[in-house]
């Protein structure tokens, strides 16, 4: 079938040529106009979606050794660093030097010569956020308009809410609430397509559904606004709500080089209606605040007006003011609305419900403050976890530890040859360990419930957090002889061997200096007698997050560690 030309002309330069205008129009407009942004664009989301889908990696617990050649060298949270507003946020929170924030002063260095450039070219969501637009502009060509009901003017007091929250989110912040990566661009992208919501938190309700799970379906819940709000015009997350490109706008003053518009100018008006970012005022004059650098207004300029080009660079161009918007860059009522509710977060955080205790925590994780001031909630942790005994967490903990990780035993155990989650946080909430220290580092202490574990009660023989302890290497379980309650038997039915036999049941103890918390134990009780034969309602024995942060005194087998077939089912 010749949809467009013959074979003849298929294998002629006109006939590539005729083939690449035909792509061109399909791709729309913007990429003629600017095929060097397109091009950053895709090749920054195919990176980004190539490192989630690698750090994902389809790894089950049977093959997690093979992620130990490259989950410490493969930066899996480069985009992470790469959001300035992450590591500002996250340092600012702890009062510390984090590896996110070298990375941001980078990118907002990097804004002295390419304004808000990280909008226009880097950033995931944005370009997502185009792709969108791109569907909606086709299906209005071909179906008619829709949604043109629900299309907002360009400027509005909507305009200011990006900021409102970047100040929302650096007062909470400042007072040692990490809230930034509840709206920052990249965790809101990473968490929301990471997949760990399909896992969901379980609290006694082991593999329901995620639709039933509010925690867990919450954690796509920024992505989908993010996108949905296409609908009210082209780019209207990155230009009203994203608070990672106010950050960036507000670095953007201190530009170096800026759009500049000459005296040839013919005001045909293509610059502002190619101008996704509303960044082009109704006399074409920049507003410095909008613009992104990604030139595409310069593509579609018919007289060849617009250049990007030093600040200081004198040329035939407009007034000296001709670049200072006409509105204010940011209202009063934004400022106070954007520290008011950064505050007010920040006691709602502070004082909601929390648990009496801490939470089990992947190894590594800080002291639970410092943890979750660093913790941007990107998923990113789970997203590499193989078993997955990493999950959201929900509301019951409080807002300053929703969607932060906790370890859920009875899902699967944590991986004796396995440190992934330590490897990929941006933040240092968690922190890197090598495979061999992170053997010894304990996430919580195993403790056996005497009144419900089979062997304690005499019910019956049970080895299985025994034998799960010993394949994952720590021999932290020991089997030890207890004496059972016989009750009355009659003289003579039995023999004194056989009555003794009677009399005695190994049973299972937890050493305290060599448990490391890893769940394996608890998750084979789990599986057995909860899940699949039904005899008990709970684990009869659960870890704790009693002891996290240290390292045991035994050291872990490195020879035993073989996945045995039941270990993590």
């Amino acid at each position: 079938m010749n949809l467009f030309f013959s074979q003849r002309d298929d294998e002629s330069p006109a006939g590539l040529r005729k083939w690449a205008g035909a792509a061109l129009r399909l791709l729309g407009p913007s990429w003629r106009a600017a095929p060097v942004r397109r091009i950053a664009q895709a090749a920054s989301l195919a990176l980004f979606l190539g490192l989630l889908v690698h750090a994902a990696g389809s790894f089950g617990p049977d093959r997690v050794g093979e992620r130990v050649g490259w989950q410490e060298w493969l930066p899996a949270e480069t985009f992470l660093w790469l959001d300035p507003l992450v590591g500002v946020s996250a340092s600012l929170a702890a009062r510390a030097w984090t590896p996110a924030l070298g990375a941001a002063v980078a990118v907002l260095a990097a804004c002295l010569l390419f304004p808000r450039g990280f909008c226009g070219y880097v950033c995931p969501l944005g370009t997502l956020a185009d792709i969108v637009d791109w569907s909606l502009a086709r299906a209005d060509r071909l179906r008619g308009t829709r949604f043109r009901w629900l299309r907002l003017e360009r400027r509005g007091w909507w305009s200011h809410l990006r900021f409102a929250l970047l100040i929302a989110a650096l007062v909470a912040a400042a007072l040692g609430v990490g809230l930034a990566g509840y709206v920052a661009a990249v965790p809101v992208l990473t968490r929301g397509l990471s997949g760990s919501w399909l896992r969901g938190y379980t609290d006694g309700g082991w593999g329901r559904p995620f639709w039933e799970n509010v925690a867990a379906v919450g954690t796509i819940m920024p992505l989908a606004i993010a996108l949905a709000v296409c609908l009210l015009g082209r780019q209207f997350w990155c230009r009203a709500l994203c608070p990672t490109g106010a950050l960036l706008s507000a670095f953007s003053l201190l530009r170096l080089w800026e759009r500049k518009v000459s005296d040839s100018c013919i005001s045909c008006g293509r610059c502002r209606q190619a101008c996704a970012f509303d960044a082009i005022g109704n006399d074409f004059a920049t507003r410095p605040l909008d613009c992104t650098f990604c030139q595409e207004c310069g593509g579609v300029c018919p007289a060849g007006a617009i250049e990007f080009s030093a600040r200081w660079k004198a040329s035939a161009a407009d007034p000296p003011d001709e670049t200072v918007p006409a509105e204010p860059v940011l209202s009063r009522r934004a400022l106070v609305a954007g520290a008011v509710g950064g505050a007010a977060a920040t006691v709602g955080a502070r004082h909601g419900s929390r648990p009496p205790t801490e939470l089990l925590r992947p190894p590594g994780a800080l002291d639970e403050d410092r943890f979750l001031a660093l913790c941007v909630r990107c998923g990113e942790c789970m997203t590499v976890c193989p078993g997955p005994i990493l999950h959201p967490m929900g509301l019951a903990a409080g807002l300053d530890a929703l969607w932060t990780p906790v370890a859920v035993p009875v899902t699967a155990g944590c991986h004796q040859d396995c440190n992934a989650c330590t490897q990929v946080c941006p933040t240092g909430a968690i922190q890197p360990l090598a495979l061999a220290e992170k053997r010894r580092t304990v996430m919580g202490l195993a403790v056996v419930n005497t009144r419900t574990c089979l062997p304690h009660v005499g019910e019956c023989d049970c080895r299985l957090c025994f034998e799960a302890c010993k394949d994952a290497g720590y021999r932290a379980i020991r089997m030890r002889d207890i004496r059972l309650e016989v009750g009355e038997v009659p003289p003579g039915a039995v023999s004194d061997d056989e009555l003794e036999a009677m009399g005695r049941i190994e049973a299972p103890f937890v050493s305290r200096e060599a448990c490391t918390g890893c769940g394996q134990c608890e998750n084979r009780c789990h599986q057995a007698w909860v899940r699949r034969e039904r005899v008990l309602q709970r684990s009869a024995i659960v870890v704790t997050p009693e002891g996290r942060g240290r390292r045991t005194v035994v050291q872990a087998d490195r020879n035993a560690h073989v996945l045995h077939q039941g270990a993590n089912p």
